[in-house]
């Protein structure tokens, strides 16, 4: 999962590429439209036509695919969640919280968050692997406060599923050799759990072909770290221009399975972390 800084970043900002860029008219203008969405669900909502206000919903579902190239760039092309670009299909704009239903871990339902069905914070990009195993699902903890659109309060909900725009939900995730999403080691049962419902429900461990490319990337770090361990130990024997050499290669080519425009960095580094060497990971930075 990538953390996006999302609170802080708008499809105007000047360090985006120009296609993608937009105007300030143009964002003052899709606001100004959600607004008026929004306004629509309120009436039906308060006239109990849910299944109209639902309706309405999908028929403006255009409104957030306009931020779709937007989101995209913000994660250099890869899924916020499974931080592939390809391999976790085709991209969604997920809505985090459910705009139509919202389904607990009992099955229970409940209303979804309609009210942010056309709010661009609610929005996050997914590979439609894991959007469609997600579907209304968001099960909030026992005993959690329950935003309504009457009583606004996303922030004090306890939920279970991990956020990507939540630098510290991201921080609870680790990765092991077999490929899987993990809590983070010595992390408390609640976010043990959060991790856990959060692979589940969004197929992050079930998909065969993200697991094997985990596989993968674990391998050929691993492969890298011995190299430089070993290549280390041999110059710590004596002046070597040679191994110096191999070490600087080695090293470049850590560095590059590291950059954030590389597909699944996050497992690549949790190889580092777990080697629990100093020295190793004062080189990569981390």
């Amino acid at each position: 999962m990538i953390w996006i800084d999302l609170k802080h970043k708008l499809p105007t900002d000047a360090d985006l590429p120009a296609d993608v860029r937009w105007s300030q008219a143009d964002w003052d203008a899709w606001l100004a439209e959600s607004q008026q969405f929004v306004a629509v669900l309120a009436w039906l909502d308060d006239a109990g036509q849910t299944k109209i206000r639902n309706q309405y919903i999908d028929d403006h579902s255009a409104h957030w695919g306009k931020l779709k190239p937007w989101l995209k760039a913000l994660s250099g092309g890869k899924c916020w969640f499974s931080e592939v670009k390809e391999l976790y299909s085709h991209y969604d704009v997920e809505h985090f919280r459910p705009k139509k239903e919202a389904k607990e871990l009992d099955e229970t339902i409940r209303d979804g968050y309609w009210w942010l069905a056309f709010d661009y914070m609610n929005f996050r990009l997914c590979g439609n692997v894991g959007n469609r195993k997600k579907g209304g699902w968001f099960p909030l903890k026992n005993g959690s406060l329950c935003s309504t659109y009457v009583n606004r309060c996303e922030e004090s909900e306890t939920a279970y599923f991990i956020d990507p725009i939540d630098d510290n939900d991201v921080s609870l995730i680790a990765f092991d050799e077999e490929g899987k999403m993990v809590p983070v080691p010595g992390s408390l049962q609640w976010e043990q759990d959060r991790v856990t419902e959060t692979a589940k429900r969004l197929k992050l461990n079930e998909h065969v072909e993200l697991a094997e490319a985990r596989r993968k990337v674990w391998k050929k770090m691993d492969i890298l770290i011995n190299d430089f361990l070993n290549a280390k130990s041999r110059c710590g024997a004596g002046n070597n221009p040679a191994v110096k050499g191999e070490l600087t290669q080695i090293r470049a080519r850590i560095r590059e399975m590291l950059r954030p425009e590389e597909e699944l960095t996050a497992v690549a580094k949790w190889c580092i972390l777990l080697r629990n060497n100093p020295q190793l990971s004062t080189l990569v930075g981390l």
